[in-house]
């Protein structure tokens, strides 16, 4: 399987009369209220899919096009469980959906590719461990996620200073290296995105 290539895109948001500077204007025909969802910009549209609507996680998700203030539904064939607090990325093709949870912690996900309104599978063999509020972002070739959180049956909370990488090319999964790092990583929830130490050729990401 070639990686995917970056070759969509809707014709670009034109300057006209039509928006006035620093105003909000409403949209028409929303998806339903949600919290805890993803959204990705594609460069011509916002994708929003998941998140949790009072106790009933979602698997839906919309297609939002400003330049003609317009939502399209995508399908829900092969779609990945309904969840949130799972991570979004979009990879220049797909939009690669991962992790969350809804009445268990999830190691499962979805590559959505808007041109054909599809969803595959990501493989669930070697993923990380299921967990929520973990980070994840696009490296040009794969999309590599860290930490989170999960609790077990006995209502054990643990935070994760794991992670893996995800290749869309070879559908697997690597998982990323670990060692004490010198600036003093630790796990975390909700923790941010700031590089730590790659002087071994390893990312690694403290909170």
């Amino acid at each position: 399987m070639s990686a995917p290539t970056a070759g969509y895109a809707l014709p670009k948001i034109t300057d006209g009369t039509a928006c006035t500077d620093d105003s909000w204007t409403g949209t028409l025909n929303v998806p339903s209220a949600r919290a805890a969802h993803s959204a990705v910009w594609t460069g011509s549209e916002m994708i929003v899919w998941g998140g949790v609507n009072y106790n009933r996680s979602l698997n839906t998700g919309e297609k939002y096009d400003p330049a003609i203030d317009s939502w399209t539904a995508i399908t829900l064939m092969h779609a990945p469980q309904g969840r949130s607090g799972h991570t979004a990325v979009w990879t220049g093709a797909e939009m690669i959906v991962w992790g969350g949870a809804n009445n268990n912690f999830l190691s499962t996900g979805g590559r959505y590719n808007p041109v054909a309104d599809t969803w595959t599978a990501t493989s669930t063999s070697n993923a990380p461990h299921p967990r929520a509020d973990h980070t994840a972002i696009w490296a040009g070739s794969q999309m590599i996620v860290w930490g989170g959180w999960y609790f077990d049956a006995n209502f054990n909370t643990y935070y994760l200073n794991t992670g893996g990488r995800y290749d869309p090319a070879t559908n697997s999964w690597t998982a990323t290296g670990y060692h004490q790092c010198t600036c003093g990583a630790l796990p975390s929830h909700g923790h941010l995105e700031r590089p730590c130490d790659d002087r071994l050729g390893r990312l690694e990401w403290y909170g």
